[in-house]
């Protein structure tokens, strides 16, 4: 089915859209990291990437990735409609994705990233998280 608008309009409607998060795979997070009684994080640090979650003292920043914006590979499906503008897009985003996770590692920070179908297993994200955590402390002169 052609589109109702002209390119010039289509492309201003869309440029208006504003992204306001995922908000749900969001306060998922949010819950797993109050359940598993993880603390220190902060939402919209203004880092490079705009991170979904950032630790400042351990240097780590989490990305909640949607499985179509960022095509994942078990779950995006392209619309059958204008599937080549789709298909450029996520793509675009899959290489924005890796060029700001590179450059935070360059600036000393992990980058972690979840799905959001991975919150389906609750635990797994739970246990991750802890390992995130542990690995991101320094060690004390005891443990050494």
């Amino acid at each position: 089915m052609p589109d109702c608008y002209s390119a010039e309009i289509r492309s201003r409607v869309m440029a208006a859209v504003r992204s306001r998060q995922n908000k749900s795979t969001e306060i998922a997070l949010i819950a797993l990291l109050k359940e598993w009684h993880i603390t220190g994080w902060r939402r919209g640090v203004k880092i490079m990437g705009n991170p979904d979650f950032v630790f400042p003292r351990e240097r780590l920043v989490i990305f909640v990735d949607g499985c179509f914006w960022h095509g994942c590979p078990r779950h995006c499906r392209l619309p059958a409609t204008n599937p080549d503008y789709w298909s450029a897009k996520i793509e675009r985003n899959k290489r924005r994705d890796k060029t700001v996770a590179s450059g935070l590692r360059r600036r000393g920070w992990r980058v972690a990233r979840f799905w959001e179908h991975e919150f389906a297993r609750r635990g797994v994200i739970g246990a991750r998280l802890v390992r995130l955590m542990a690995n991101a402390r320094p060690r004390s002169k005891a443990s050494s």
